[in-house]
């Protein structure tokens, strides 16, 4: 059997019926383009379990998406803004590179969409990559470019660059100064690890448990009991009983009861120790992929118990050991490449991650008022600045863009000075 029998082939009949060296998995390819084939035949084909697992594959495992979307997608409704550094810091609306990370990375593709394709490529790959465009020196486009098409390599000089595969089959040499790279946890520095490959056990043996639970669907027993008889009924006492449990059936029949014959006796089915043990394997899988990722368990409709005045700390949670990390890694990453030296010193790059902690409006209410000054507390927030972070448009009133002293009178007319005790 040659390499060519693992593709399937959607011409002739007989490439069809003839299984691949991967078939026992259930895995075949689409072609010589499929993105997989280069991992199927680096990698092998199957995990202990017997699954063959790649990034595309993966995402067929609920728990898995779940996490590749909820990071991506959280990553990719923030806002990631360009500011001026000292003592008045602010958005650099007047920058060209602010309006390529806030309105339109490429001419396709809105903010949105651009960070979180990168977010989910090195989520899955271990690497994100987009090709900068310039000119007259200054980003004008970011390209998002496939981790499968894309490798880097470190030069003799210690400079990174990049091979790019186009789909026609030529390359592409990239300098690596003209490329934004975002990569996950590495052991030489320049290729991210892929989570996928690293938890690709804990995903065969998930895999294997959804098929196994598939099988059961379709080809097991899933009668809820049995009648026994001493002996074997008549044709007539059979048309009858059949008549009787066909009439029973159904939610308006529920709990009422039978009449059997000829000394029937009625069996329930609970469910085995093996079901259960198979319940808990998948749960138990589900925490591995969870583990993986850093996204705590409620967060993938495991826990109901966690809803409630928990959910409040899971989103802290969620935010600080999950997605604070992609943080650095965008920040970062975008100040390296994006930015000259020289602009590195009077500009960074930062994520506005308080859409996400935002609490109740009462929460947001008490805190704004310690903010600026309320009950005694020393204030660290002006008027306009609260305004601005609530979406609302600034105030033209005198004072409003400084920060005032505390708030320590219970008289109305005299906030500003403090209250004398007898």
């Amino acid at each position: 059997m040659g390499i060519f029998d693992i593709f399937r082939s959607k011409s002739t009949p007989e490439a069809q019926s003839r299984p691949g060296p991967n078939a026992s998995s259930g895995e075949l390819f689409a072609g010589l383009d499929d993105p997989d084939l280069l991992a199927f035949m680096r990698a092998g084909p199957e995990t202990a379990s017997g699954a063959y697992i790649s990034a595309s594959k993966a995402l067929q495992n609920m728990a898995l998406l779940r996490c590749v979307t909820l990071i991506s997608e959280s990553i990719g409704m923030l806002p990631l803004n360009l500011m001026v550094r000292g003592a008045d810091k602010h958005q650099a609306v007047d920058h060209p590179l602010y309006k390529v990370l806030k309105r339109r990375p490429n001419s396709w593709q809105t903010p949105y969409e651009f960070k979180s394709l990168l977010q989910s490529h090195v989520l899955q790959h271990g690497n994100g990559y987009a090709r900068i465009i310039r000119s007259r020196g200054e980003v004008t486009n970011l390209i998002p470019m496939h981790p499968t098409r894309t490798v880097p390599k470190q030069n003799d000089d210690w400079s990174l660059s990049y091979r790019y595969t186009r789909e026609n089959g030529t390359s592409l040499d990239i300098p690596g100064a003209e490329v934004l790279h975002l990569r996950d946890l590495s052991d030489d520095g320049i290729i991210g690890l892929s989570r996928v490959k690293l938890a690709k056990e804990a995903l065969g043996i998930a895999q294997q448990a959804e098929r196994a639970a598939a099988r059961l669907f379709k080809n097991g027993v899933m009668a809820g009991g049995s009648l026994a008889a001493p002996g074997p009924l008549s044709d007539q006492a059979y048309k009858r009983l059949q008549d009787s449990l066909e009439g029973k059936s159904g939610a308006d029949q529920a709990h009422k009861w039978m009449i059997l014959e000829e000394g029937l006796k009625a069996e329930k089915w609970a469910a085995s120790p093996s079901d259960s043990q198979h319940l808990e394997n998948r749960n138990h899988q589900i925490e591995e992929v969870a583990r993986a990722f850093g996204v705590p368990r409620p967060l993938l409709m495991m826990d109901e118990t966690s809803w409630g005045s928990g959910i409040e700390q899971l989103a802290i949670f969620f935010v600080q050991y999950a997605l604070q990390h992609w943080f650095t890694v965008w920040e970062e990453a975008a100040a390296r490449s994006l930015l000259t030296p020289d602009e590195s010193e009077t500009h960074y790059v930062k994520f506005n991650e308080r859409a996400l902690l935002r609490g109740t409006l009462k929460d947001q209410a008490e805190y704004f008022a310690k903010a600026l000054g309320s009950g005694g507390h020393a204030p660290w927030m002006a008027q306009n600045e609260v305004r601005d972070l609530q979406d609302m448009p600034r105030s033209s009133d005198p004072g409003v863009d400084t920060v005032r002293p505390p708030n320590t009178s219970a008289k109305q007319g005299t906030s500003n000075e403090p209250v004398k005790t007898p």
